[in-house]
């Protein structure tokens, strides 16, 4: 959704990286820059001109100005001013004292209240909670079904004793479903209530009627993140009408400009609570601040990442690869199946690449991922005997061909997938052994350093009388000592360590 928007503002902020002192003309240029690029996210007006003029004052101090990399002063300060205007910090449900914690869900027909309903039902019974679901929207056609079938989808009960469709009292619903979680020990009920097309004064009086009846220890307004601006004007007719405690925004995965996402927080003065990023009950996240803003700066998610590999894989999985990460060597096609199918469970590979830092640049590349190319390799290894997956060294042509048969794809790539494999297992043993990745400064070690010493002056001892040659070979040669890669990529100094505002950025 911030695809746009990222884009735009790690242009800016590339710009100044070359230089060693910005000038006013060079802030001011820079929050141009910023300003077109939120408005063009659809980000509300008002803002719009607080981000900016909090960007340029800040940018303008002595500090920044005599800093010794102004550059990576205004990244910091507009990651800061992102955090900001996103709430600030991360902002978790209030549970109730004595149980069960009631959570109305409120907001527009079409916001997906009923879907989100069903992912934080299942998001908190993964937290130990048994939550119950209540069917409130008497009005839509098919609402109760719906929330039904998606009760049945997250294993959560459904409270739901009227047809809907037109038919029954939401309020007495709303009541009797406080009784019934009582008696049935639910610890958290969470009451899916009526949408409307449009704002008025019927679906306002309701859902202030049944906030009345059951007295919510929070009030969650959801928001489709794909409409604009006009979620900001909704939020606050909500605001003024019911009231509300926290916002979730739905559709994340949209191609929407994300201006709600950036507005909503900052206008209303209620923080944003979930995010729902996909139309999976596993597609739901607690809202970051911070990470949003690390996201749309282009620095990736990794915390999130992390959480969500931690919830992929259990723990016979998790010490398994810690078993395999210590040999590396003896890894299987066995092993490569499991871990593979386990990091599918997380989601789109361009979704979890999309959460690593710098992947920006590579954002057309990732969208263009080929996710059946994951089917396609389950199928090769799915189409071996357990004694061929153990060891690929039985791979002879005509056990290819079988494979390849089998799983309906050429010799070629059942081929590509072995040499793919056996470079990936050789690549694993070499980082265990402290060998580092070719071409990535920094991972080598005293062992890659000794291997570049030997390189150089082996170039040196075999130095060319060819003028042009001989300064190809001493180019080689500086490139080997300092530790560079086969790339030519620059290795970091021994004494490097990470600039001071850069260390804000990565907690």
């Amino acid at each position: 959704m911030f695809a746009t928007l990222s884009d735009r503002l790690s242009a800016t902020l590339k710009n100044l990286r070359g230089k060693g002192r910005l000038s006013e003309a060079d802030i001011d240029a820079t929050c141009a820059e910023i300003r077109v690029a939120l408005l063009e996210a659809d980000v509300a007006l008002p803002v719009v001109r607080d981000f900016v003029a909090s960007v340029k004052r800040r940018a303008l101090t002595a500090e920044v100005s005599q800093a010794l990399n102004p550059a990576q002063q205004v990244i910091k300060i507009v990651d800061e001013e992102l955090v900001r205007i996103l709430g600030g910090e991360t902002r978790r449900l209030r549970m109730a004292k004595t149980p069960p914690t009631v959570i109305l869900l409120a907001g527009l027909q079409g916001s997906g209240k009923t879907t989100l309903a069903g992912k934080l039902a299942v998001h908190l019974r993964e937290q130990g909670h048994t939550p119950i679901l209540v069917a409130a929207d008497l009005q839509r056609p098919n609402a109760v079904t719906q929330l039904q079938v998606v009760g049945e989808r997250a294993g959560v009960p459904v409270f739901a004793p009227q047809p809907g469709n037109g038919v029954g009292d939401p309020v007495q619903v709303a009541r009797d479903s406080l009784v019934e979680a009582r008696a049935k020990v639910h610890d958290v009920v969470i009451v899916d209530t009526a949408g409307r097309l449009g704002l008025d004064d019927e679906l306002m009086r309701q859902a202030a009627d049944i906030r009345d009846a059951v007295q919510p220890d929070e009030i969650v307004f959801v928001v489709d993140a794909m409409i604009g601006q006009d979620a900001v004007t909704t939020a606050q007719a909500f605001l003024d009408g019911v009231g509300f405690d926290g916002v979730a925004l739905t559709k994340l995965d949209g191609d929407a400009r994300g201006g709600a996402a950036l507005s909503i927080a900052s206008v209303t003065g209620r923080p944003i609570l979930f995010a729902s990023n996909g139309e999976k009950l596993e597609d739901f996240d607690v809202f970051h601040p911070e990470r949003m803003a690390s996201r749309i700066l282009g620095m990736g998610d990794l915390l999130t990442l992390i959480e969500q590999a931690e919830r992929a894989f259990d723990e016979e999985q998790k010490a398994k690869l810690a078993a395999q990460a210590a040999k590396p060597g003896e890894m299987t096609l066995e092993d490569f199946l499991g871990q593979m199918q386990a990091i599918r469970s997380m989601g789109p590979m361009s979704k979890l690449l999309g959460m690593l830092p710098g992947m920006g640049e590579l954002r057309s590349q990732i969208e263009n991922i080929d996710e059946r190319e994951i089917d396609r390799v389950t199928a090769i290894i799915q189409s071996m005997t357990p004694a061929e997956r153990r060891d690929v060294k039985l791979l002879n042509g005509s056990r290819r061909a079988r494979i390849a048969r089998g799983s309906g794809t050429e010799v070629a790539d059942v081929n590509r997938l072995v040499e793919r494999f056996l470079e990936a297992r050789t690549m694993m043993a070499q980082m265990s052994r402290g060998g580092g990745l070719p071409g990535l400064p920094g991972m080598g070690g005293a062992r890659r350093a000794k291997q570049g010493k030997n390189t150089a002056r082996k170039a040196k001892a075999g130095r060319s009388g060819n003028p042009a040659k001989r300064a190809e070979q001493e180019r080689l040669a500086a490139a080997a000592a300092t530790g560079a890669g086969a790339q030519g990529a620059p290795a970091l100094p021994p004494d490097f360590e990470l600039p001071d505002e850069f260390k804000g950025l990565l907690n």
